[in-house]
């Protein structure tokens, strides 16, 4: 079951198909991005693995861009830099959902952050460098 304003985010690939589904809830200047810990998104321990975790980071920084800066718009934005913090686990059945912000736009970079949480629980905090790229290709969105 989904949070109130979640919908399935469609992003073409086979990694995303593979590694998702990831949801989104975009209202006004509010962008939040989620996804349902899955049994093969998980450890050993149970525990969401560290590489879905900064994978679902990779997402919510150009995701968040593309619809809160006018001046970057769909453009390809690829991963100079991203830094992650794990804070706490994340959980089997838990909802994990992250919102990030748009710190600085210059000619060729974006730099954001965002906080990612387990069930309301802080568990990854990240930064990162995007590059802006050329625009996409009309068949849907591509990220970084």
């Amino acid at each position: 079951m989904l949070p109130p304003g979640f919908v399935p985010l469609d992003i073409p690939g086979d990694f995303i198909a593979a590694n998702g589904p990831l949801y989104i809830r975009h209202e006004g200047s509010l962008v939040l991005l989620g996804f349902r810990v899955e049994r093969r998104h998980t450890n050993l321990l149970g525990s969401c693995h560290g590489g879905m975790l900064a994978t679902f980071c990779d997402m919510l920084l150009p995701i968040t861009v593309h619809r809160k800066s006018a001046e970057v718009g769909m453009r390809f934005l690829p991963t100079v830099n991203l830094t992650i913090d794990y804070l706490a686990p994340a959980q089997l059945g838990q909802w994990v959902q992250g919102e990030a912000e748009v710190l600085r736009v210059t000619r060729t970079l974006v730099f954001a952050q965002g906080l990612v949480t387990a069930d309301g629980v802080p568990c990854v905090r990240t930064s990162g460098i995007l590059r802006i790229g050329p625009p996409f290709p009309e068949r849907g969105e591509v990220v970084g």
